[in-house]
């Protein structure tokens, strides 16, 4: 599979993906869809399908625009009224042959998020949306502690190679916090000196992996020492459960 990002706004990325050699693509989240139509008509392609991860209207904005350019189904949550093909919980979406997805649902940063986990080339893919960024997760505007806690223990028991494409480039701005978190952390301190490189070069940081997530997110690692002394703490307070250490670095993290 072919995945490309459509850089968009101030730091949006829609994925266009489509089986290398095939003209049939995708769209996730497209926030707007003069940046859609330019990209595929750039690559010679046709859009087959939008998928969307949340309501939010930087990742919905352009679905109008691209359905008036030709009729697709589009996939995402039944809340979000331009949903033609609703999905939930396990749900399984087969695109092509050989392009599956799994329906994941991960609220937290809204109660309707749901994720894509494909399997449509050599290493597993996730479409994460807001709730996984690289090196942070997203703000809770809906959702609990609790439920992105359990959110994103979801996206931590899938493969460690499975490669994470996020739907912002918040990368630096997430790292630059998590060493404020956890800053003795050499596998952290490397990877920020990497991505530093990247954006240096205009390259995205995207994707990452679950396995370097794991290694170097603080969202990811509310159950090590590291973590909890370091949001108690910030916190001056004795966190009982790892939901409540994810919860006080949130907080944390939306004042930093």
């Amino acid at each position: 599979m072919q995945v490309h990002p459509i850089p968009a706004f101030e730091d949006n990325y829609f994925w266009l993906f489509h089986q290398q050699g095939q003209r049939q693509a995708f769209v996730v989240d497209p926030g707007a869809g003069q940046p859609v139509l330019a990209a595929l008509a750039a690559r010679d392609l046709t859009l087959a399908g939008i998928l969307v991860t949340h309501h939010h209207g930087d990742h919905t904005g352009g679905i109008g625009q691209l359905l008036a350019a030709g009729r697709v189904p589009v996939y995402g949550p039944p809340s979000i009224a331009q949903v033609s093909r609703p999905l939930r919980e396990g749900d399984c979406l087969t695109l092509a042959e050989g392009l599956e997805f799994e329906v994941i649902e991960v609220p937290g940063h809204t109660l309707d998020h749901i994720a894509y986990f494909g399997h449509g080339g050599d290493a597993p893919l996730l479409f994460s949306g807001d709730t996984l960024f690289a090196g942070g997760c997203g703000r809770l505007f809906e959702g609990s502690a609790a439920q992105m806690f359990d959110s994103l223990g979801k996206l931590a028991a899938l493969p460690g190679d499975t490669r994470v494409y996020c739907a912002h480039e918040y990368t630096l701005a997430n790292l630059r916090f998590a060493l404020a978190v956890e800053p003795d952390n050499p596998a952290l301190q490397a990877r920020f000196t990497r991505e530093q490189a990247k954006r240096r070069d205009q390259h995205p940081t995207l994707p990452s992996t679950l396995a370097l997530e794991l290694a170097t997110n603080p969202f990811l690692r509310s159950h090590q020492p590291s973590i909890i002394n370091a949001a108690q703490a910030h916190a001056r307070a004795t966190l009982a459960e790892p939901a409540e250490v994810l919860a006080a670095v949130r907080a944390w993290k939306d004042g930093f």
